[in-house]
């Protein structure tokens, strides 16, 4: 009775988040791409899409910072910086030499897992209001941090051989003036300054509808997903591996930090999945322009088709349970 006991709520926090709306229209755009249908969310929409979310996800951490304490922030703010450092140096290494890729295509790779997904943040968080837990209202504003130092250092890794031509640097203002960051940190000052009272006229767009347009976004990523899922098989046994791993570990390292900093067990499982994540908006744009000879086959595959499928499944209930864990320890 006692194992049936803990074994029935994993199974519950598994089910609930494979079959939340938002898991099931990513499903479905995989079963579209599979079935050969000729589903397709025109790029236009898809643009917009992404524009809506991310200056939603700024604009919603900006009125949390409105009335967080500085003092509160600093010290997630710090941790958030060194794991997204740590993060891309641990995966440039375990895909060089675990991985068995060369210098250019590990640091490409690297620089995803050391980057985030804002929609894995996404799902996460959805997945922590379904359990009933508490989480910080400024973690929006540890994704917009956490979205750069991975991404430098993981260029940096492969400098020597683009440097020359200021690949890298062209790379990094890539990243910086992207349309990631830029509507991050711009909704994150919005929000910032006008406060909540000031964002409760544009809620109705930005609050009630943003569960509906994450839907039709993770339908269209369901469809490259799809599409990505038949390079798997060619990535060999060692990378796709490698990407069940490192989200895992990456994730328990983002929740012992958020732990040891304070957060609760919601915020802290978030903060894992966030840390845990590939990035495949920011991290690729860059790395087109100062890796042009990285292969995408591998890049792309890991963090779309391995990691993004393996984060929603199983990774974001397991850290949730980690962080529930941790409390216990603490």
């Amino acid at each position: 009775m006692g194992i049936r006991g803990e074994v029935l709520p994993k199974m519950n926090l598994l089910a609930e988040n494979l079959l939340s709306p938002v898991v099931l229209c990513f499903a479905l755009g995989i079963i579209a791409r599979w079935i050969k249908s000729d589903l397709a969310i025109p790029e236009p929409i898809y643009q917009g899409l992404s524009i809506y979310l991310l200056l939603a996800i700024g604009l919603k951490g900006g009125a949390a910072l409105a009335v967080t304490p500085f003092a509160e922030m600093l010290a997630p703010a710090v941790v958030t910086v060194l794991l997204g450092v740590i993060t891309a140096i641990s995966g440039f290494y375990l895909m060089k030499h675990f991985g068995r890729l060369n210098t250019e295509n590990a640091a490409a790779v690297a620089a995803h897992y050391g980057s985030v997904s804002v929609v894995t943040f996404l799902a996460a968080t959805e997945a922590v209001k379904r359990s009933g837990m508490d989480y910080e209202g400024y973690l929006p504003a540890l994704v917009a941090l956490l979205e750069v130092p991975g991404i430098i250092v993981a260029l940096l890794f492969a400098s020597s051989g683009s440097s020359k031509d200021g690949g890298w640097k062209k790379a990094l203002h890539e990243v910086v003036t992207g349309k990631s960051i830029v509507l991050l940190v711009g909704g994150l000052i919005i929000g910032a300054v006008s406060g909540p009272e000031k964002l409760a006229d544009i809620s109705p767009f930005f609050v009630a509808a943003f569960k509906g347009a994450l839907c039709i976004f993770l339908l269209e990523l369901g469809l490259i997903a799809g599409k990505r899922l038949a390079d798997v098989g060619k990535a060999g046994w060692r990378l796709i591996a490698l990407g069940c791993f490192i989200p895992v570990f990456h994730g328990l390292l983002g929740v012992a930090g958020a732990m040891a900093v304070g957060m609760t067990p919601g915020g802290a499982s978030i903060f894992g999945a966030m840390v845990g994540s590939a990035s495949y908006i920011a991290a690729p744009a860059a790395v087109r322009i100062a890796l042009p000879q990285a292969n995408p086959g591998y890049y792309l595959t890991l963090a779309l088709g391995v990691t993004f499928p393996f984060n929603l499944a199983i990774g974001i209930p397991l850290l949730q349970k980690a962080a529930k864990l941790f409390e216990s320890w603490q």
